[in-house]
């Protein structure tokens, strides 16, 4: 009966709708939704004054319900501080967009735009429009069409020029690429029958030339990006490769994967194949992502021979591949600031990150670590580290970067705090994400522009030391 009595006691949702809070959260969220929020806080309340716990106030209710209500809200693609030390972090989104990127994907979100309809005639146009030239200006290429990403660019160009007939390709470029994709797998959906050549660490020129026969297809010459044969190894180059090719009539495709529009030497990093050399070394078809080196929104890059790029348009998978009018708007702005080399590290943020000298960062981690420490409270000790960055997304995946960082080392030598603080800074408004090196939480800060930001945003949130030490 007591239990009973108290539960009557409990505020009604009609009650406690017509407070301040709840009316200002109605205009917000809704009602209805509102209404779910109120019913699921009660809820939780009668099975606490059921175990015998009191009733709180109306107060204490209606706050209860409005930090339900934005948790809720609140996007589960959220911001977050990237101190892993990779710029382009598949899981994290790759490329950050330029300001110039992100202002046309905008305008093109708010308004109508031109997309497939030509201005100058009034009749309807193709989106691919928008982009060709300026490619073409930048590859050298004869032509290009664009689809949603790189694996889909391989898929379509698979099938569209040698379905139902032999590609071939190395045992030492069969690659796996991010979420267990293999090329052999794209390849069998493409249609095409694998015809693999040589070894996994060497293959020759003969090796391709015995392997094409009348039912040959296409030779596939895949840039090993996200990992590199070292030792006793042979490979053949693409201009001999293609040179093969071409005394058999048979079409080169070369899949550059990350890709890159300009030559990274100038940043401070180590070479990897431009867009260009791979079309100046003779391939029919090259194919490369928007969301790496290049520095855009995530697409996939057909780039070559003309008469091959209107096969593969014609292709039905084509418009199931095709990207929507806001990256053809971000990838058009993107592709603009290479028209102006010298101030591209400037603009694009890929490669402003790639080349911030060591010296600027160490001095930000210099200006920063008091602050961790604070924050900490004396459950780590917080000491400026020389770290190595690497560019991440299967980019030169043996060059890294010298960068600096804090690293965060539990006081008590606990073998779980660094996780657990790791799990804590994923809780932060804006979440902060690193890496466990050593048994220290190492924040590297190649990536950090927003100093301010990551400031105020770095709460204490590490639980009590007597927590840690629990098993």
């Amino acid at each position: 009966m007591d239990a009973n009595f108290s539960l009557r006691d409990i505020p009604s949702i009609d009650q406690l709708l017509k407070a301040s809070v709840m009316v200002e959260a109605v205009d917000r969220f809704g009602r209805p939704t509102v209404t779910n929020a109120l019913r699921a806080t009660l809820a939780r309340i009668r099975d606490e004054v059921r175990r015998g716990g009191r009733i709180p106030s109306s107060e204490t209710i209606v706050t209860a319900a409005l930090a339900r209500l934005n948790a809720d809200a609140r996007s589960t693609l959220r911001p977050l501080f990237n101190l892993t030390g990779t710029v382009l972090h598949t899981n994290l989104g790759r490329a950050l967009l330029a300001d110039a990127a992100i202002e046309a994907a905008t305008d093109a979100m708010r308004e109508a735009v031109a997309l497939e309809f030509n201005l100058e005639s009034g009749r309807r146009g193709e989106r691919d429009d928008h982009l060709r030239e300026l490619v073409c200006e930048l590859t050298g290429a004869e032509d290009a069409t664009i689809v949603n990403n790189n694996a889909a660019a391989v898929l379509l160009v698979l099938n569209s020029v040698a379905v139902g007939k032999e590609a071939i390709v190395s045992r030492g470029e069969l690659i796996e690429i991010g979420g267990a994709f293999r090329m052999p797998d794209i390849m069998a959906r493409s249609g095409v029958r694998l015809v693999e050549v040589g070894t996994t660490n060497r293959t020759h020129p003969k090796d391709y030339i015995n392997a094409i026969g009348p039912d040959t297809g296409l030779i596939l010459k895949v840039h090993t990006s996200n990992y590199r044969i070292e030792g006793f190894t042979s490979e053949v180059g693409a201009r001999e490769l293609a040179g093969i090719a071409r005394d058999k009539d048979v079409p080169l495709i070369n899949d550059l994967g990350s890709g890159t529009l300009t030559d990274l030497v100038r940043f401070g990093l180590a070479h990897e194949p431009t867009v260009r050399e791979a079309i100046d070394e003779g391939a029919d078809i090259v194919t490369f992502s928007g969301d790496k080196l290049l520095g855009g929104p995530q697409a996939g890059f057909i780039v070559g021979r003309r008469v091959l790029i209107e096969k593969i348009n014609k292709n039905p998978m084509k418009r199931a591949l095709r990207v929507d009018k806001i990256r053809v708007a971000a990838l058009e702005a993107t592709l603009k600031l290479y028209r102006d080399p010298d101030r591209l590290g400037e603009r694009l943020p890929t490669m402003r990150l790639l080349a911030r000298p060591q010296a600027e960062i160490e001095a930000q981690a210099q200006k920063l670590a008091p602050l961790v420490a604070r924050a900490l409270n004396g459950s780590f000790s917080v000491s400026v580290i020389a770290c190595e960055s690497q560019i991440g997304s299967g980019a030169l995946p043996l060059a890294t970067i010298p960068s600096s960082g804090l690293a965060l080392t539990p006081v008590d030598g606990s073998g779980s705090a660094p996780e657990l603080l790791a799990a804590s800074l994923r809780q932060l408004d804006r979440p902060v994400i690193g890496r466990i090196e050593r048994g220290s939480l190492v924040l590297d800060l190649r990536c950090l522009e927003d100093e301010a930001g990551f400031a105020a945003n770095f709460t204490p949130v590490y639980p009590p030391a007597e927590e840690v030490e629990r098993p």
